[in-house]
């Protein structure tokens, strides 16, 4: 099972499916189209029926009942865009057999190391077989790495019929990383009563809550003239944008909370004097702090815009999920499944909040709960990224897994 989630995943990794939030199309990049055709023929080529990809670049596929018992469908996603955080343009995977816990030499020419100083979870992975990048893309296994373990579980119960289960849809999503994931995806085409993402990082992971989120683009606009005669004249629209972001708490950032702690995230900045433009996520877990973390943003931008004039400063918020635990908790039973595979398997799990979203915080609130799974990655978006094939072999067994516990506990 190794050696075929090795290929699946450096197959997958090769194509370039990085997403592009600049754009409007369904996928927004056309890599995602040409991996959702390779995943149509692999998903016929395995056994998988029912196979379609729809011009919006989602693919769904059915693996048959094979009980005669009545058991809910379930669904298992996972998305085929990587993020916008880093390239993913000519990733070579590289393979490490037996990793000795010592430092990885990603890229000698270019003096990029895996450090167990800088990660010293890597020396946990002592003994196992690792995919890295060669240090100058990230790998992809966000969320590449899901789609070979579902791929490899579909293969692994259609070889093993002795396994029962009921109806098991899959699905494969553009678009995640921009948070467009479910925003076109059919939750009654799919059929699925529950469902899970296979999109979560190391070992045992096992997330039913997410943040709430939203975005917010802040523009500012500024009055140019020419320095020597600028006295009373210019405004310049990059140090208002400065103004704007010391206003909101420093302490309240990405970089400086950790757990339930929510933030305020300025990920881009772009500008002059002539106009400037700020973007921001914005999250919290709670949903109340959430709502005030949204109306202190607007707060800011009215008392500048009261201080520089109206039309100098203009606030966009848009909200992008929320906190799919108010879903999911009323089913906590599929939550328990999930936890149950992994026991069975000698995986301690590990229950605790997305500090991110998956699709599943938008698809439950589209009536189809759906908590998210470990892959076995670590160290996403970037090129440090690895992931162990061993805990591959693990996320796989408990997608069989869960498939199992469905049709064991029946109609739930």
């Amino acid at each position: 099972m190794k050696d075929i989630l090795i290929e699946r995943l450096t197959t997958y990794a090769q194509m370039d499916t990085q997403s592009d939030e600049n754009s409007e199309t369904c996928p927004s990049t056309p890599g995602q189209l040409a991996l959702g055709e390779y995943l149509v023929g692999e998903c016929k080529a395995i056994g998988l029926q029912d196979v379609t990809m729809d011009e919006n670049g989602y693919v769904m596929a059915t693996l048959p009942s094979n009980t005669d018992k009545e058991v809910p469908v379930i669904g298992f996603l996972a998305h085929l865009d990587t993020a916008t955080d880093f390239t993913g343009k000519n990733v070579k995977p590289q393979v490490i057999d037996q990793y000795d816990g010592q430092d990885i030499v990603l890229n000698q020419e270019l003096d990029v190391v895996l450090s167990t100083t800088d990660f010293p979870e890597l020396r946990e992975y002592k003994g196992h077989t690792l995919m890295t990048t060669d240090g100058t893309t990230l790998l992809g296994a966000d969320n590449k790495a899901g789609i070979a373990e579902i791929m490899t579980a579909m293969a692994y119960l259609i070889d093993h019929p002795e396994i029962k289960h009921g109806k098991i849809r899959v699905a494969f999503t553009p678009d995640e990383e921009i948070g467009r994931g479910p925003h076109k995806f059919d939750v009654p085409a799919f059929g699925a009563k529950y469902a899970y993402t296979v999109d979560g990082g190391p070992l045992g992971e096992l997330e039913y809550e997410s943040f709430n989120a939203a975005a917010a683009k802040i523009t500012v606009k500024g009055t140019n003239v020419h320095p020597g005669t600028a006295k009373n004249k210019m405004v310049n629209s990059a140090k208002i944008a400065m103004e704007f972001n010391r206003r909101l708490p420093a302490e309240e950032a990405p970089e400086f909370t950790e757990g339930y702690e929510g933030f305020y995230h300025l990920i881009s900045i772009e500008g002059d004097v002539e106009q400037t433009q700020l973007s921001y996520i914005i999250r919290d877990f709670d949903r109340a702090k959430f709502e005030e973390r949204k109306a202190y943003v607007l707060k800011v931008g009215e008392e500048l815009q009261g201080k520089y004039g109206e039309k100098s400063i203009t606030v966009q918020l848009n909200d992008q999920y929320y906190n799919m635990r108010e879903k999911i908790e009323p089913v906590r039973q599929i939550v328990d499944i999930a936890h149950e595979a992994m026991t069975r398997l000698d995986i301690e799990p590990v229950i605790r909040p997305i500090r991110g979203g998956t699709d599943g915080s938008q698809l439950s609130y589209m009536g189809m709960p759906t908590p998210n799974i470990f892959t076995g990655g670590e160290n996403y978006h970037g090129k440090f990224e690895y992931v162990s094939v061993d805990n591959m072999v693990k996320a796989t067994q408990v997608i069989v897994g869960i498939a199992q516990l469905f049709e064991e506990r029946g109609d739930i």
